[in-house]
């Protein structure tokens, strides 16, 4: 075999093997469930369609838990997340707020992204520049890496703040969200970390 016809072999069997160990890669998908049974590391929730899905712990999980917070509580220099929907003129109007640990700084990113919560919802994580009062509640225009975005804040708008949270948490009846789960051949999905909802205060992104 000439080595030209080598090299292309070897080439031929390393993409082989790259595509393959990227086919077994688990799926990522977020989740947003309520918890119906608690067993150890494993949690029960129920889907949308109405069936239970089993959510296994990964052994180092970080747990965050989101409690109650006030709009007041988001100030000049808070760097907070906003999901919401776009609005015609540019601006995005908020259908929930939460802010970010200080730990959490610089190692959330800061941008703006298309979500999932809503179709055509987005997530913008951003540092606050101002607040004002407005005819529609509350103005925030909030400034990340590639640009700035004004956030029309509804009266009714969820406001929760980040903190750290335990397995204690992790309750019947408490609210999920998990960013990044890995779905499992079985069915199952494998949180890395999970953000639960203390005291009622289900996480709204």
């Amino acid at each position: 075999m000439t080595m030209i016809r080598l090299a292309a072999a070897v080439a031929g069997i390393t993409i082989a093997v790259a595509s393959a160990a990227w086919a077994q890669q688990p799926q990522t998908v977020r989740v947003r469930r309520q918890i119906e049974k608690v067993d150890g590391d494993t949690l029960a929730v129920k889907a949308r369609d109405g069936s239970t899905v089993l959510v296994k712990l990964a052994n180092d999980a970080r747990v965050t838990a989101t409690v109650k917070a006030q709009l007041s509580d988001i100030k000049q220099g808070s760097f907070i997340g906003v999901t919401a929907m776009p609005q015609p003129d540019g601006s995005q109007k908020a259908t929930g707020l939460h802010i970010f640990m200080d730990s959490q700084r610089g190692v959330v990113a800061d941008r703006h992204f298309p979500w999932d919560r809503e179709p055509g919802s987005t997530m913008t994580n951003a540092n606050v520049e101002s607040t004002v009062a407005s005819v529609d509640g509350q103005t925030i225009m909030v400034k990340y890496k590639d640009g700035e975005k004004k956030v029309i804040v509804p009266p009714s708008t969820p406001v929760v703040s980040f903190t750290p949270g335990s397995k204690a948490d992790l309750k019947t009846g408490a609210q999920i969200f998990i960013v990044a789960g890995q779905k499992q051949a079985d069915g199952s999905i494998t949180a890395p970390a999970i953000t639960v909802g203390r005291d009622g205060a289900a996480p709204p992104m």
